[in-house]
């Protein structure tokens, strides 16, 4: 993925730090609290997002389309499974596809899910190694408005391959045909609606990764997709005879790889048949999301042909049902530890980078590479971590910035965050060559964050936190507690407040990130 593409992070520490969120730098001055700037439903108004295509490929009346779904609901038969964690669900407009779609809603009809996440892929727009996510607070339908979980998006926010981009959702089908199917069944829920573009497999992971460490037991996760789509006007016509059999056939082999939940399989049965299926992208995010123990089950298979009666345009519809059981938070596989330790070398070459590419800076007026300072990379400095810059001037604070979230090569962060502490931190005025000798430099390179179930886990001295509730989120470093002397309740009192909540508000219905830091400065 280009550089382009990857929005950076960068996080202020005083006495606390304050997050980053979607390009905007918060931070709060020494020994006083300010509220800080989030995106989300706690920070921002109201702001709603319409459905697009309400009248066009569904009822725009609320009753109509109200009868239309219950119809389909009623009218989908068979045992109703225990346990339903996720959906493969068609996207078509409600005449061809919602007999199919009804299946697996019926499944979840009635239960109560505290957020459902819809992953659909992009029809109109190219979006290379990118996940898109909406700005607004509430989704609106016909059958009226959901909440956005802006926790949930906040923190998936936090990856560099995540976009906030609302134009990605006008018109896209593949979202918004879930949803009042889905309110239909369910009622009231929180809605995380994320829409995919051309991942490669290795991006796919990483998704699946990040959405893994925020699904729980309250989540449904719906992949959206239609299979093939058959005829000139798709240019996919690879039989001409038998249709609806070897329809059937070609997509059924697909739901073989899915119920194995065979991921590179999926992909590469997609290659070598051409199959048309428009969301391979979610199916194999959903199924490198999907716990080893959950069990695939067909429920309905149907086509736009069998429908209409014309297979020489035809768009198959599956839906189909995984059970099981997300694991909890605390239960989820730890992230892999660096396969180097930072020895004392590669500390002190690191504190080199940092302090040269300052004073290159200076000196050439341009950012320095590591063959300008002379200095090679190491292994330990090319592994992916988080990383603070801090600059001390006579033990004083002068610049702290840094990104919590890993995303690049340490010394690349390294070097990047060198300049920010020192130009860009917006408490102070940028730091100018002749304090340069005065200047301590300290480094703080962080373990990759993990969710945590409660407050009590919290270890201080030893954890960073990131703590997010309605939206708005702040952060410590592993460093704050301890020198300023807090406990644990007064260090999350603190943490509240600098994210602009209340006081006690850690106490109840807050989550928690934890990591944890190799902290190393220069010897004055």
């Amino acid at each position: 993925m280009s550089m382009a593409m990857i929005k950076g992070y960068r996080i202020a520490r005083g006495c606390c730090a304050a997050m980053l969120a979607a390009g905007l730098l918060v931070s709060c001055r020494e020994g006083k609290n300010m509220n800080a700037k989030t995106v989300g439903a706690g920070a921002a108004p109201k702001q709603v997002m319409q459905a697009s295509l309400a009248g066009q490929w569904y009822s725009g009346q609320r009753e109509a389309l109200a009868r239309e779904l219950q119809h389909d609901l009623d009218q989908a038969d068979g045992a109703k499974l225990p346990d339903v964690i996720a959906l493969i669900q068609p996207h078509a407009g409600y005449r061809y596809s919602g007999p199919a779609a009804a299946y697996g809603a019926r499944q979840v009809q009635g239960k109560t899910f505290r957020r459902v996440l819809v992953i659909g892929a992009s029809h109109r727009r190219s979006l290379p190694n990118t996940v898109c996510v909406p700005t607004a607070t509430h989704y609106a339908t016909p059958l009226g408005e959901l909440p956005l979980d802006r926790n949930f998006i906040a923190a998936l926010q936090q990856f560099p391959f995540v976009r906030s981009l609302p134009a990605a959702f006008e018109g896209e089908n593949s979202v918004e045909m879930q949803i009042p199917m889905l309110q239909q069944a369910l009622g009231t829920f929180t809605l995380v609606p994320v829409v995919v573009g051309q991942l490669d497999p290795a991006t796919v992971r990483d998704v699946a990764r990040a959405l893994g460490a925020l699904v729980d037991a309250g989540t449904l996760v719906v992949a959206s997709t239609d299979f093939t789509h058959y005829g000139a006007q798709y240019g996919y016509v690879p039989f001409t005879t038998n249709i609806a059999e070897n329809l059937r056939k070609l997509d059924l082999g697909a739901v073989e790889l899915i119920e194995k939940k065979d991921v590179d399989g999926f992909n590469a049965y997609c290659e070598r048949t051409g199959a048309t299926i428009c969301g391979q992208v979610p199916v194999s995010i959903l199924l490198a999301l999907l716990p080893p123990a959950a069990q695939a089950h067909l429920l309905k298979y149907d086509t736009s042909g069998a429908r209409t009666g014309d297979f020489n345009m035809s768009v198959s519809y599956v839906s189909l049902a995984f059970t099981g059981a997300w694991p909890p938070a605390q239960a989820r596989p730890a992230p892999a530890k660096p396969e180097t330790t930072l020895g004392t070398e590669d500390q002190k070459q690191l504190l080199r980078l940092a302090r040269q590419t300052l004073e290159f800076h200076f000196l050439k007026n341009r950012k320095a590479t590591p063959v300008d300072l002379g200095i090679a990379i190491t292994p330990a400095m090319q592994q992916t971590m988080g990383a603070f810059v801090t600059l001390k001037e006579r033990g004083d604070l002068r610049g702290c910035i840094g990104e919590i979230f890993p995303k690049r090569p340490l010394f690349e962060a390294v070097m990047d965050h060198a300049l920010n502490s020192a130009l860009h931190d917006p408490r102070f005025s940028p730091v100018t060559a002749a304090e340069l000798p005065q200047l301590e430099f300290e480094i703080s390179a962080l373990t990759p964050p993990r969710p945590v179930a409660s407050y009590h886990e919290i270890v201080l001295g030893r954890h960073g936190m990131v703590l997010a509730k309605r939206g708005r989120s702040a952060v410590f470093l592993p460093q704050v507690a301890p020198e300023q002397g807090w406990d644990l309740p007064t260090t999350l009192t603190h943490l509240a407040q600098k994210a602009g909540l209340r006081a006690d508000d850690w106490k109840e219905g807050a989550e928690y990130l934890v990591f944890e830091a190799i902290v190393f400065h220069e010897k004055k």
